[in-house]
């Protein structure tokens, strides 16, 4: 006959041990897991550093090639029409981001989705380089999203006529396709008005007749989205607005070298943006093109419905509200970055700014001339 002590040493776990060990695991797991997304975030924000860096080579040698840098889009817009092809700067830098064959294969008369025939633009359509995407952004649906109503793509152009682009049509199906190619990298049109008068001003943006306090900063300037579109005469050539950025999506101007007063390592170039958080956002066509620095870094436009009868397709109205995907709210640079967003600068250097810097030092940074000086630990 077996001993007690011989029976007691076979003996397994009893269910508080189990629960214990349990328990221990757990937590272990639970101060685990932050680490791992922090090093799994960490990798992608240096992806997306990448992205930035390659943007800013690319642009670079366009601007070698060209002399200026490459234009916001290449599409006008005189008041009663729009006209040209709709292509952003970043359709234009494609050749210098071995994206030759998309851009060999684009017709560049008609752009992508201009004109009626648009069977010739589908096979270089969808040749979007990955580097203009964000790995840290989990939605934008591997750069391409749907078209149509409350998610991204047509949109009427400002003037309130019928929609500026389509996408292409699928020559096997002869219909029009309901996908678009979408980015998150946009050009920066600096502090030039987001809002403005035009359409019923931005809380952070200095209303256009208001007399400053001394040493107090303007919030905004003339030159809708970078444009020559402003007071007194609106959306008319005859504006008074003018570029103080590097991007302009409707009027064609272009920036020089010498004409960045303030300095490339002092100015932003190109910034992050979500464009779940932006229905204007598309790779290929004008009014994806930019963003600007009088809307708050990391401002939330999605944070109202989409689908909500006062922002759903309610384009920059002064009624959609702030926390509306149509409103002009969303022409800000965003990331799903913790804490802030990276910014290429003109100088091609990538920089993480905080969601906390200052708006006058953030405008200062968009403005390429506007002789702020700021110091380095400033953002």
């Amino acid at each position: 006959m077996k001993s007690s002590a011989a029976i007691s040493r076979r003996r397994g776990f009893t269910l508080i041990e189990l629960l214990v060990v349990i328990a221990i695991i757990a937590v272990l797991i639970s101060l685990l897991l932050p680490a791992v997304q922090s090093a799994r975030e960490a990798a992608r924000r240096a992806q997306c550093t990448n992205n930035m860096k390659q943007i800013g080579i690319a642009t670079h040698n366009y601007l070698d090639t060209q002399g200026v840098f490459p234009p916001g889009a290449i599409s006008t817009s005189t008041g009663d029409g729009w006209n040209t092809n709709f292509f952003t700067w970043s359709v234009l830098i494609l050749p210098q981001m071995e994206g030759n064959t998309t851009y060999n294969a684009l017709n560049i008369f008609m752009g992508v989705g201009s004109g009626t025939d648009r069977g010739e633009a589908y096979t270089a359509y969808f040749g979007v380089p990955s580097t203009f995407s964000c790995p840290s952004d989990g939605e934008q649906d591997n750069g391409k999203r749907p078209w149509a109503g409350t998610y991204s793509g047509g949109y009427p152009n400002p003037l309130g006529q019928s929609p500026a682009w389509d996408p292409p049509i699928d020559p096997k199906t002869g219909q029009t396709l309901q996908l678009v190619p979408v980015t998150n990298y946009a050009m920066s049109w600096g502090d030039n008005y987001a809002g403005g008068a035009l359409m019923g001003g931005l809380p952070w943006e200095t209303p256009p007749f208001a007399t400053l306090a001394p040493g107090q900063g303007r919030i905004g300037y003339h030159g809708y989205w970078g444009t020559r579109w402003g007071l007194p005469t609106g959306f008319s050539p005859n504006a008074t607005g003018s570029l103080r950025g590097f991007a302009d999506y409707s009027t064609m101007q272009v920036v020089s070298i010498a004409s960045v007063t303030d300095g490339t390592s002092n100015t932003i170039l190109v910034g992050e943006v979500l464009p779940l958080a932006d229905a204007n956002n598309a790779f290929w066509t004008s009014t994806g093109s930019a963003s600007g620095t009088t809307v708050p870094l990391g401002w939330d436009s999605n944070s109202f419905p989409a689908t909500d009868g006062k922002c759903n397709g309610n384009w920059q109205g002064a009624s959609a509200p702030l926390g509306c995907r149509y409103a002009a709210s969303a022409k800000g640079f965003a990331s799903r970055h913790p804490g802030g967003a990276n910014m290429l600068f003109g100088d091609g250097s990538v920089h993480f700014l905080k969601k906390s810097i200052s708006m006058p030092t953030y405008c200062a940074l968009g403005s390429r001339n506007g002789g702020e000086v700021i110091s380095a630990d400033g953002y």
